[in-house]
């Protein structure tokens, strides 16, 4: 049960079961994965919008790895348990002109910078936002030959975005190559369900990952055990906006614009603020799919975040 150390550099940007380990290792082992922000250490504190919009996109994830477990076949499950996710004290988030969920609305490059404390950031001003970082990128290598962008996930992981992945959880990813092949990156300090400016709170982490190799196991996609609640998510009291439609990602862009409404009209929050908060502090989620032919989506913010109001 050794302990290893695997630095950023070199990164990968696509997908391959052809790429050569940086690192083997056996099942127990530890291993300490550095990782740049998911610009690839292009974005940097006090870059300025118009300088964001030049940077090189095609390194977008900036994976840290391939690793590859000795052993480890098609047929079996990896398990990697996440024991820490350490940020380092910065961020930032983004708008990209023709990308995010309200791209219509939101059609002017913008780009916003965090300070990371330890749990909070209040850079967002009047929200004081709690972080719990992740790798919005775990997966292993595809059971496709070839070369694949990283955006879209996939049976082996990938960008999945799923913000349950923090320290204490455990992730299982079917293995598809010999080796499985597993590299992590695109972390994110803080992230709401849905991500719905394109960013969470992007940052550069240190992720300390545990391996298990668990043989001839039937697995046909992701699977996830979540870490323990902590005592300050419990029972959160929330501002909550409904919408219903016919069409569930219509329900859910109607819900997230009325919020960002919301914000900018009781806590007097720029627009584009708003947008940002969502993006690292929205529970979007489907409240019902069964009354059809209407959807119902929910989408909140924990009343902890804001001041507190009374809206009417």
């Amino acid at each position: 049960m050794a302990e290893h150390y695997l630095s950023a550099e070199p990164t990968h940007s696509r997908w391959n079961r052809g790429l050569p380990p940086r690192l083997t290792i056996d099942t127990g082992d530890t291993v300490r994965f550095e990782c740049h922000d998911a610009s690839g250490a292009q974005v940097h504190p006090g870059m300025t919008a118009d300088e964001y919009t030049k940077i090189d996109r095609n390194v977008v994830h900036a994976l840290t790895g391939p690793v590859a477990m000795h052993n480890a076949e098609p047929g079996d499950v990896l398990q990697i348990e996440i024991l820490e996710i350490k940020h380092q004290g910065w961020g930032w988030s983004s708008v990209t002109p023709g990308r995010g969920f309200l791209k219509e609305r939101f059609a002017t490059p913008f780009l916003f910078h965090w300070q990371l404390e330890n749990e909070i950031t209040r850079s967002l001003a009047p929200a004081t936002v709690q972080l719990r970082p992740f790798c919005g990128v775990m997966g292993v290598g595809p059971a496709e030959e070839g070369e694949f962008r990283t955006i879209p996930p996939g049976r082996f992981g990938g960008n999945m975005d799923v913000r349950e992945l923090c320290a204490g959880a455990t992730l299982y990813l079917p293995v598809f190559a010999t080796g499985a092949l597993f590299s992590t990156g695109d972390a994110h300090a803080a992230q709401g369900d849905g991500e719905v400016c394109i960013n969470g709170i992007e940052c550069p982490v240190d992720a300390t990952l545990k391996f298990h190799l668990h043989k001839n196991q039937l697995l046909s996609a992701p699977l996830i055990e979540s870490a323990p609640p902590r005592p300050q998510d419990a029972l959160d009291e929330a501002w909550i906006v409904v919408e219903s439609a016919t069409d569930a990602i219509a329900a859910a862009r109607a819900a997230t614009n009325r919020m960002i409404d919301l914000l900018a009209a009781r806590w007097s929050m720029p627009e584009v603020h708003g947008y940002l908060l969502c993006s690292v502090a929205l529970h979007l989620r489907l409240s019902q799919v069964v009354n059809e032919p209407m959807f119902t989506v929910s989408a909140s913010i924990a009343k902890r975040i804001l001041p507190s109001r009374k809206l009417f």
